[in-house]
């Protein structure tokens, strides 16, 4: 008998194909109820409406607990794309005074999954930003109208002050980045955008919660599920305390109008900044609403950079207030004594070289030539030490200078909680080795001994060697929040960062700045600040930094000279003389923190700085 083979092969055929049949149909019953959740959606958003309830942002205050920044309502325009039925466009335009072409802009923008990754036809995405109540309460009337469209109620951020922008910083939209990098926020949130604001975004924004609300066949809202017992409520925002003293700023800042330069202010003891004020600011409520974006740009094309925050940011030749860090170096390095002297005619001469200096006795030793700031001290200072023959070659020396450098804070950017600090510059061997191609010694940098040339630093890096004096020896790096509610603040800013020089030559530093103000060693380049606070030992250090233009002025001081509780720096670009503003206007600060307020005296005095006008260049501003 013969077998039908064809029979039996049809068998298989058919028998596989059903087989493939009802595994196409798993895989697709898998993709659609386990990896896919697009129909979970459309029945949950027929059923549900879930809406965030997003957290109040933390208030900040200053340190004797006056409030700088809080909440104020605002609301913004939500919609479910696929509820939007039958839309009067033109109504719906007019109502919320926004013209045709904007509406189909946004519309286009949140349907681009490029721009708004998170877009789905059936969740809620944001149309409108930061309503006004008054804005929403003519939308609220026609609301009706507009199925699909919701109100959103959030909360912006208001401002006590006029004062403070750059350091407070601001909040806006997220941005495409912001979002990938934290899944936290969606399209519509708002995240701190620079100062406080943005380094202190975890603790600032709180934590949404969700409200779960019952629709029923017709989309309408019922009212809670299950009494809002799956509902999530939102966690409200940490307040910050900050260790800025409000009405020192303010007046740092009314100092500083019509200047371009910088003033930071420390508590030494602990770190804390007392005040940052950068010049030209910006009043801080330019920063809120929906003109936020039209006012940054304005401030942007601003030739004198009002959003450039200088004190962390602009990066100046020190000038003689470096000095004091030169000081220290040598004497640590027992390249002098503080009776050493040197001999200044009109300033230092070797060959063909010649820099500079002012009238004033000679030979000093270390104290006078530090009240006097005479240039040919310190020059001779590095001179020697460059070609001391223990370090063998002007490279291992600078190396050994630098290492000093960067102890006391220079040369890298010292960890301050406020986003964008600048690192300043520091040169070493290889930077000389390859600018001068291995041939250079002493002479060849002898203006960095004087805080010029190569070197650069910030303000607030200037007022933190101060910070260093005034503590005889360390630092806590300076950090602008003091306190965060229910929280301890980084170890980092508790912290002794001790350099590596000895007390005792910071005693004789402290008395060469004391000297400076007192004149007890002759002319003296701060005596301005003895006058202001007479019954204040006041220590400072003047800078005259050049420039191609006019010279800048400097200063860097602390008081009291014992148990100190400030320490300053003072820049003022294209401002001469350090003696002409940086030692006044350092002075007057400190009256203010420590008395409370200025006197008679000072007030007039104050108006007479603020009102004078400063060269800048060829032009007068």
């Amino acid at each position: 008998m013969v077998k039908d083979y064809t029979f039996e092969k049809r068998k298989f055929v058919i028998g596989g194909a059903a087989v493939a049949i009802v595994l196409l149909f798993l895989v697709r019953l898998f993709d659609l109820q386990i990896m896919t959740d697009t129909y979970k959606k459309n029945a949950d958003s027929n059923a549900f409406l879930k809406k965030i309830q997003y957290p109040s942002r933390g208030a900040i205050y200053d340190r004797n607990g006056k409030l700088l920044v809080f909440n104020q309502p605002a609301y913004d325009i939500n919609f479910v794309p696929r509820e939007v039925t039958a839309l009067d466009t033109a109504d719906f335009c007019r109502t919320l005074n926004i013209s045709k072409e904007q509406f189909d802009k946004r519309m286009q923008d949140v349907r681009n999954r490029r721009m708004n990754p998170g877009y789905s036809r059936y969740t809620e995405q944001t149309f409108m930003t930061q309503l006004s109540a008054e804005e929403c309460g003519v939308f609220q009337e026609k609301l009706f109208k507009f199925p699909g469209f919701s109100i959103q109620r959030r909360t912006i951020r208001q401002y006590s002050y006029q004062v403070a922008g750059h350091t407070l910083g601001d909040i806006g939209e997220v941005s495409m980045k912001e979002i990938e990098d934290d899944d936290y926020y969606i399209r519509g949130d708002y995240i701190g955008k620079q100062g406080i604001e943005k380094s202190y975004e975890p603790y600032l924004r709180g934590e949404k919660g969700v409200e779960i609300l019952l629709r029923d066949a017709h989309g309408r809202i019922q009212g809670s599920y299950k009494n809002g017992q799956d509902d999530v409520p939102s966690i409200p925002g940490k307040n910050l305390t900050l260790s800025m003293d409000i009405e020192l700023q303010m007046l740092g800042e009314r100092l500083m109008k019509n200047k371009i330069g910088a003033i930071v202010a420390i508590e030494p003891k602990t770190g804390e900044i007392l005040c940052m004020v950068s010049s030209p600011t910006f009043d801080p409520h330019l920063m809120i609403g929906r003109q936020r974006g039209k006012n940054h740009q304005l401030l942007q094309a601003d030739r004198q950079k009002p959003l450039l925050n200088r004190a962390i940011m602009g990066v100046y030749p020190p000038g003689s207030t470096f000095k004091t860090a030169q000081a220290l170096t040598f004497l640590q390095e027992e390249i002098i004594q503080p009776s050493t002297a040197f001999s200044c005619a009109r300033g230092f001469h070797y060959g063909n070289l010649h820099v500079g200096c002012h009238a004033h006795a000679s030979p000093l030793a270390l104290i006078p030539a530090i009240a006097t700031s005479c240039n040919a001290y310190f020059c001779w200072g590095l001179f020697r030490m460059f070609g001391d023959k223990k370090y063998g070659s002007a490279q291992k020396a600078i190396t050994v200078w630098k290492d000093y450098m960067v102890s006391q804070g220079f040369g890298y950017r010292l960890g301050t909680d406020l986003p964008s600090e600048k690192a300043g510059f520091i040169p070493n061997a290889k930077f000389y080795d390859k600018a001068y191609r291995n041939s250079w010694n002493g002479l060849t940098v002898i203006s960095i001994a004087i805080g010029q040339g190569e070197v650069l630093s910030t303000p607030l890096q200037m007022a933190n060697l101060s910070a260093t004096i005034a503590n005889r020896g360390y630092y806590i790096t300076p950090h602008m929040v003091k306190e965060i509610q229910d929280n301890r603040i980084d170890t980092l800013f508790r912290t002794k960062k001790q350099t590596t020089i000895s007390p005792e030559h910071y005693e004789t530093v402290a008395a060469g700045m004391r000297a400076a103000v007192t004149g007890v060693t002759g002319s003296a380049t701060c005596r301005a600040a003895g006058t202001i606070l007479p019954n204040v030992e006041v220590c400072g250090k003047t800078g005259t930094a050049q420039n191609r233009g006019h010279d800048h002025s400097a200063f860097i001081g602390f008081a009291p000279l014992h148990q100190p509780k400030i320490a300053i720096a003072v820049y003022v670009e294209n401002g001469g003389w350090g003696a002409r503003y940086g030692v006044p206007y350092g002075a007057l600060m400190m009256e203010q923190y420590l008395t409370g307020k200025l006197s008679p005296a000072s007030e007039k005095l104050a108006e007479t700085l603020i009102s004078s006008v400063i060269p800048y260049g060829n032009e007068e501003r």
